[in-house]
């Protein structure tokens, strides 16, 4: 259901409604109580998202974005240290994998 804006003529009050398409448009002043009121073409006669945040990203407080650079920082400072042990070099063997007996007695015939 969309949101509409409305005008009146009168009082000069503006505000937006949350009808339905197939509701009739309001005539009567909320505010002054006249019939002066019309509506009014333009943003307001879509979806209009009011309020913080409909994302989780969106609008992110302070707090939490130095929350997060810390965080980021102390991971990168833990994969340093990991990255030092794990610079060892690796033992090579020269063992190879045991054939499977059904290969061996294909090969065998």
């Amino acid at each position: 259901m969309p949101t509409y804006e409305y005008h009146c003529d009168a009082c000069e009050h503006n505000f937006d409604e949350f009808q339905s398409i197939n509701d009739k448009p309001l005539k009567k002043c909320p505010k002054c109580g006249k019939p002066k009121l019309r509506r009014v073409f333009g943003a307001g006669a879509a979806i209009i998202f009011k309020g913080s945040g409909f994302y989780q990203t969106d609008y992110r407080s302070e707090s939490y974005k130095a929350a997060a650079k810390a965080d980021q920082e102390s991971s990168k400072s833990d994969k340093s240290s990991t990255d030092a042990k794990t610079d060892t070099p690796k033992k090579e063997t020269d063992a190879k994998p045991a054939k499977s007996k059904e290969k061996a007695t294909k090969s065998n015939k």
